[in-house]
């Protein structure tokens, strides 16, 4: 029994002597003890934080611009996205699904404004609308100019896809020397041969009429092709540029109304 005493108090003794000794088993002890819960603490609050980013940054993806643009661009464009986000949601749909209709049909619209608004700065209270003539130019701007928009933006775009300030003025420098001299030929020409006009008398127009267009061309569309070259997507170039074309059109259509150049005046 006394054995069995001295070995029951030899063990809380040798114990005694183990923690005495052994302090670094302490110390890794109490540390391992210690560190567990920080560690977890850590851990849930790591987590929570990381839950919170991207929580919100999957809210701000459902709120950006470019969410907006793709979700309206999906296959049920049509009615969804009208119905969430209106007649812009609705055309962007159609731009996405029907580019080259969309974009003649806004041009057409857009032709047919412009020659109205014109008429009505020209004409006097008591004179008709030459509605002839808006439909010349609502003809012009469906068959011609959104068709040849929507190729020569996306050729454009890759051709030279930067944004850079350098891409940008060459395409300003070339919409300026090979697409706007030929657009404007074309609709002095097509303009004048649907009035009847013959070889002689469009080729005379075309002298009278070509260089001061250009001259007022290279004044008003090198600062619109920098803002539509520079910060808009390729797919809504050409709308930006019709926007920029209605009162360019409008001095267009002045100008396709005048006298022959051999009439006198």
């Amino acid at each position: 029994m006394s054995g069995s005493f001295m070995r029951n108090s030899t063990i809380p003794r040798l114990l005694r002597t183990h923690t005495i000794t052994d302090p670094a088993a302490t110390k890794i002890t109490t540390t391992t003890v210690h560190s567990i819960p920080r560690k977890q603490q850590k851990t849930r609050t790591y987590f929570d934080f990381s839950s919170i980013f991207k929580r919100s940054r999957e809210y701000n993806n459902e709120l950006s611009p470019s969410s907006l643009l793709n979700s309206s661009f999906s296959s049920k464009a049509g009615t969804s996205s009208f119905s969430k986000f209106g007649f812009v949601g609705w055309y962007l749909g159609m731009v996405k699904s029907r580019p080259v209709l969309t974009k003649s049909a806004t041009s057409s619209l857009i032709y047919t404004a412009a020659d109205l608004s014109s008429q009505t700065m020209s004409l006097s209270s008591s004179e008709p609308y030459d509605l002839v003539r808006t439909s010349r130019m609502a003809g012009y701007g469906l068959l011609i100019v959104g068709p040849s928009l929507h190729f020569w933006f996306n050729f454009m775009s890759k051709l030279l896809p930067k944004r850079d300030l350098i891409t940008t003025f060459k395409k300003i420098i070339m919409g300026q020397t090979i697409y706007g001299p030929i657009m404007t030929v074309v609709f002095f020409s097509s303009n004048a041969s649907l009035q009847g006009e013959n070889r002689a008398e469009i080729i005379a127009r075309l002298k009278r009429d070509l260089l001061p267009t250009f001259i007022n061309g290279v004044m008003y569309w090198p600062v619109c092709d920098f803002v539509t070259f520079k910060f808009i997507p390729v797919h809504l170039q050409p709308l930006v540029s019709n926007s920029f074309s209605y009162l360019w059109t409008v001095y267009m259509t002045y100008m396709a109304s005048l006298e022959k150049a051999g009439s006198s005046s």
